[in-house]
């Protein structure tokens, strides 16, 4: 059965809820930032209420997930934070990253590279522990006066297939390090998810750090009543949510995840900021959404809000609604339908090599702009890794285009049996792109 995207509908319901809760967090935003002098970071509790201050002004996080990606259009559409995964990444000094965000007035949760267990490291060994900790203590010394420095945030997602307990004993010596070197900033850790074992530990293990951190997508709307239910009384940041994960969504017959098109993903984003993230006004402190950037994990478009040539979708139009109340002059293509031969990406499409195929992306443009088409086939990607670590992207494949005209490609494909996807790109020459991709197995 042909599923049908009902954003638009969506974002205009949402959107009168949404305005009263972005009044409360542009009230309470203020960064009287020194460019000569780091911030200091509190949290505080009034009656149950935890809030956040930066030199002793009220301070909600409006914050994106952003390693190699554009820190002046966080600022420019209204965030006044971003996070990082580790001090140094391989592009750009801490220092560089920090003196980035001071120049667009954002702060930076700081991430720290922790060595993982499932990456080897084995937390019995007392001597490798001493060493990272050593390690770690001279990254914070080199980081910790600088105007732009927030928080620090203690490894990403250590919980990951972890099984001994000890790597909470190390992320609480960390955090004592950082509060006796560093007194202006706070500290958390960051979870894959939560269950009851592991807040259990982390109230057992980790009493020194400052707030949690959790990161969730599909089920992020969940996230506020498992914090309750698990016995979390502290505060706590979102530190990653955004697209459906590619391992919760359906799957094609040969095992394909599908996924959601760049205006599915937006409705999504808008309705879990205000379910899964303001809905927790008591301990919620703020989030990070996930990934002002591009990457490869599992496609190229499942998890950015900006494409590989630097182009927003339309996630980036709903995050800038969220921090502003306000949507962007110029909005980005929405997409109402896509498929291949009258199918789509949810009906198993097959084709047969050297056939002529018809594929069909209906557009809406707010504006009418002219618009762009264009078309990309992707091998289905085998180099699958989880948590986010690094993957190959796949190589594109040659196809013969028959005609390309007003969203309407005819193609035919002579490659190797196997599965593959179609994407398809729309940009409407302001910097926007709507994009969805259909799995296709190919005989």
């Amino acid at each position: 059965m042909m599923r049908k995207f009902k954003s638009i509908v969506f974002i205009a319901i949402c959107a009168t809820l949404l305005v009263a809760c972005n009044t409360k967090t542009k009230k309470e935003e203020g960064t009287m930032v020194d460019n000569n002098k780091p911030v200091k970071v509190e949290l505080k509790n009034h009656d149950g209420q935890f809030q956040l201050y930066v030199n002793n002004k009220p301070f909600y996080i409006k914050g994106a997930g952003l390693e190699f990606g554009s820190i002046a259009s966080v600022a420019k559409n209204g965030g006044n934070s971003f996070r990082t995964w580790r001090t140094e990444n391989g592009q750009q000094s801490g220092k560089e990253v920090l003196d980035a965000a001071l120049e667009n007035g954002l702060l930076v949760t700081m991430g720290i590279e922790v060595a993982r267990e499932r990456h080897g490291f084995d937390y019995n060994d007392s001597t490798a522990v001493k060493e990272q900790l050593m390690r770690i203590k001279q990254e914070v010394l080199a980081l910790k006066d600088h105007p732009a420095m927030f928080i620090w945030a203690i490894g990403n997602e250590l919980n990951l297939r972890a099984t001994n307990p000890k790597v909470w004993d190390a992320v609480n010596d960390i955090s004592k390090m950082i509060h006796q070197v560093d007194t202006n900033h706070l500290t958390t850790t960051t979870l894959a998810g939560i269950s009851q074992q592991e807040i259990d530990l982390i109230k057992e293990r980790c009493t020194d750090l400052d707030l949690l951190s959790v990161q969730m997508y599909g089920k992020i709307i969940e996230l506020p009543q498992q914090i309750k239910a698990f016995g979390w009384e502290g505060p706590y940041m979102v530190t990653e949510w955004g697209a459906t994960g590619h391992w919760e969504v359906p799957k094609t017959e040969w095992g394909a995840p599908i996924e959601e098109n760049s205006t599915l993903k937006a409705a999504n984003y808008l309705e879990r900021y205000q379910k899964g993230i303001l809905a927790d006004s008591l301990k919620c402190v703020g989030s990070y959404v996930f990934l002002w950037g591009q990457k490869q994990e599992r496609t190229p478009t499942w998890y950015g809000v900006i494409l590989e040539d630097g182009k927003e979708t339309e996630s980036v139009d709903v995050m800038h609604y969220l921090w502003n109340g306000t949507w962007p002059e110029n909005r980005t293509p929405q997409i109402e339908s896509f498929t291949i031969n009258n199918k789509t990406a949810y009906e198993n499409v097959v084709l047969k090599a050297g056939e002529e195929n018809l594929a069909v992306i209906k557009i809406n443009d707010f504006e009418n702009d002219a618009l762009n088409y264009n078309w990309e086939i992707l091998p289905e990607s085998t180099d699958l890794k989880d948590g986010g670590d690094f993957e190959n992207r796949p190589k594109s494949v040659d196809f013969t285009v028959v005609s390309n005209k007003d969203g309407m490609l005819k193609f035919k494909i002579s490659a190797e049996k196997g599965a593959y996807r179609l994407f398809g790109y729309v940009d409407d020459g302001h910097n926007h792109a709507a994009t969805a991709n259909i799995p296709f197995n190919l005989n």
